[in-house]
Order: structure tokens, then C-alpha cells, then sequence
């Protein structure tokens, strides 16, 4: 009786002792950074940095901080979006498709503009949002 139990409980601590197999997350093939509707640039442009020296200045901006490490600067690509100088408020640039191929990313670039009639501020405003993909594959926007 005595062995039959202890055959018993020495199988259950065997088999609650199973180590965990971490699986590492993957990272989503892209993420907005920031996405503001002023602190852009003066005209319609995007720009892809894929160079490290290119990606090292987004590390010194205060409103990229904690956002970008060293590492991506070797393992990212990262794309600004600008929409250029706006009328008034209520403009936005953002993503709206990310598709990876075999060679590419192809990013889908939406202009979001007021709707008629809509209260409005009335400042000039520069639309501008920063993508970061993680993927050092050749980028084409659209």
C-alpha cells in the first residue's frame, strides 16, 4: 500500500515538473511611431531611412524616445511620413496597408482630410507621422 502511494505521488511531482518552453513573440511587421498633426515638414515627402547612420539621428528626438533602441538601427527601417503645410487643423498621413513580398515591403500611404463643413483650428499645421518596419528589405511606398 505504502509503495503503490508512493508510486502515485512520485509520478505526480514527475510530471508537474515539466520546464516551460519559451517561444519568442514575433514582432509586428510594422509599427506607427508617432503620428502628429504639426512638427512636419514644409512640403509632401516621404523619406526612407534605411542607412544606420541615417536611423542614428531618430534617437536623439524627444518624441521618438523609449520608442527606438540600438538594436533596430541594425534590424529596421523606418519611413517619414510628411504631408506638408496645411491650411487648418484636421489633416493626418498614415498607414493603411503593409504588404511583405519575397523582395519588398509595400506600405500604402492615406491622406486624411476634413470633412466639408467640420470645426476646424485655424492654424497652419504639418502632418507627419514615423513608421517603423521591421525588415531591412527594400521599402516602396505607394
Amino acid at each position: 500500500m505504502k509503495k503503490s502511494i508512493l508510486s502515485v505521488f512520485l509520478v505526480l511531482v514527475l510530471f508537474s515538473c515539466k520546464t516551460a518552453v519559451k517561444i519568442p513573440a514575433q514582432k509586428p511587421l510594422y509599427e506607427v511611431l508617432v503620428q502628429q498633426n504639426d512638427g512636419g515638414g514644409n512640403i509632401n515627402f516621404y523619406e526612407i531611412l534605411s542607412e544606420p547612420n541615417e536611423i542614428k539621428m531618430l534617437l536623439n528626438d524627444e518624441k521618438l524616445k523609449g520608442k527606438i533602441s540600438t538594436t533596430d538601427v541594425q534590424q529596421s527601417n523606418f519611413v517619414i511620413l510628411n504631408m506638408g503645410e496645411k491650411p487648418t487643423g484636421g489633416y493626418a498621413i498614415t498607414v493603411e496597408n503593409v504588404v511583405e513580398t519575397d523582395k519588398e515591403i509595400v506600405i500604402q500611404v492615406k491622406e486624411l482630410k476634413p470633412e466639408p463643413g467640420a470645426m476646424l483650428i485655424q492654424q497652419i499645421s504639418y502632418p507627419y507621422t514615423v513608421v517603423k518596419v521591421n525588415s531591412k528589405k527594400e521599402i516602396i511606398i505607394k
